[in-house]
């Protein structure tokens, strides 16, 4: 086959045949295609997408670029979770081991942030001494023996996705549908999870801004996830406002620890229950209770368990960052916005994010957020707390923040999390 003749095809509007789309996929990963040809083909699918059958074999021919996770030694039902990232969205730290908690197995491959998105992989990092790159060995082990693992994807899982996701980050085409919902589920499929429970999420803080645009993607994947033979389920969730109180690595994993043992901000609890609970009936673990697990201590437990599993001491104090600096209420008043974007921006530019995925990222960098949309707040008081390890970055977050926030005198509306679920 010839790269020049399936871009032309492409180009015009065509419909690739399953071998061209095969033949595609395969040459690339190997070298064959080369970058600028796999760029024109990748801007091609980003103006003129992909009729499902094409998605479904360019999905299939990703998944079988690489090796697939075989977890049936796990020996009990495993469900998986995958977010399209967010603002404070720290929900699969919780979330993981509550459902192994509950009964399940969860192989959570995560991810690391990049720009205003925080990344699980790196908030996890932020305890000392904890691994995030497990053999396949070592990540079926430690679900057969705890129930849960939080890790990076090995080398050798979807490796044409990895390729792909480099290009496309190059070449302005990650903002495809297609492109994104084969790129998220050729992982998840490949991980080998019997089931897989989507939080696709909307608003100023999200990668999919509009509404009706998070749908379209959580149908995509739906549909792929079912027709890959994972029971696939998605939740469609806000995030207009940051998800609890804290964005940044360490400071959510402080949030976590609140959450598992009880407390925590109500909108994180929420939407982790939510998700735990859809988890659990596609596992089909019936009975359990994921809010008396939080409540009890056992999913907790769970959490210790991991941590020691992947070489960390759950005990150990958080790193805390040297350098804080408020932002006061200018006025009194009902907190009536408050701008996920421009909070995952100033929380960026502390150190906690990352530009480029080869930059490093502070452990303590953060915003912690002291009032909420609906919060009743004085002036003066501190409305946000910006951390850092070098007081010069402080400028530089508070530009982020400015316009980020508004104080009214009429209480808003709740806001909604959970917006709708699409099977």
């Amino acid at each position: 086959m010839n790269a020049v003749e399936l871009i032309r095809k492409k180009r015009d509007g065509g419909t690739l045949t399953d071998d061209e789309v095969r033949w595609f996929v395969d040459a690339y990963t190997r070298g064959v295609v080369a970058d600028e040809q796999a760029s024109a083909l990748l801007m091609a699918v980003f103006f003129r997408g992909m009729a499902p059958p094409e998605l479904a074999t360019w999905t299939a021919a990703m998944i079988a670029s690489g090796e697939r996770l075989d977890l049936a030694p796990v020996g009990r039902p495993t469900v998986d979770k995958h977010s399209t990232g967010g603002v404070g969205d720290k929900i699969s730290l919780p979330l993981v081991p509550l459902v192994a908690a509950c009964g399940a197995a969860v192989p959570q491959l995560s991810g690391r942030g990049l720009g205003h998105t925080g990344g699980t992989l790196d908030k996890l990092e932020a305890i000392a001494g904890v691994r995030v790159a497990l053999s396949n060995d070592e990540v079926v082990e430690q679900l057969r023996s705890i129930g849960c693992v939080i890790c990076a994807a090995g080398p050798d899982l979807a490796p044409a996705d990895r390729k792909l996701y480099a290009l496309r980050d190059v070449t302005a085409t990650v903002e495809s549908i297609p492109l994104i919902a084969s790129s998220i589920m050729s992982k998840k499929i490949a991980e080998g999870t019997e089931s897989l429970v989507l939080d696709v999420k909307s608003g100023a803080g999200a990668f999919m801004r509009d509404p009706a645009d998070a749908r379209r993607l959580a149908e995509t994947m739906v549909e792929i996830g079912n027709g890959n033979g994972v029971r696939t389920v998605a939740l469609l969730t806000t995030m207009d406002v940051p998800l609890g109180r804290t964005a940044g690595n360490g400071l959510e994993i402080a949030e976590t620890l609140d959450v598992l043992g009880g407390g925590g901000p109500a909108d994180v609890v929420e939407v982790t229950l939510a998700l735990a609970r859809e988890m659990l009936a596609l596992a089909g673990v019936d009975g359990a209770d994921p809010a008396a697990a939080l409540a009890d201590g056992s999913a907790r437990a769970r959490w210790d368990d991991l941590v020691r599993a992947q070489g960390g001491d759950p005990t150990a104090p958080l790193p805390e960052a040297p350098e804080r600096h408020d932002v006061l209420a200018p006025r009194s008043g009902w907190l009536t916005r408050l701008d996920a974007l421009g909070v995952g921006v100033a929380a960026w530019r502390l150190g906690a994010g990352r530009a480029r995925k080869e930059d490093p990222v502070s452990p303590t960098a953060g915003v912690v957020w002291h009032a909420t949309v609906g919060d009743r707040v004085e002036e003066g008081q501190p409305l946000l707390t910006l951390h850092a390890d070098d007081p010069s970055r402080f400028a530089a977050g508070l530009d982020a923040l400015d316009g980020a926030f508004e104080i009214g005198d009429v209480e808003p509306e709740p806001v909604v999390r959970v917006l709708d679920r699409i099977a």
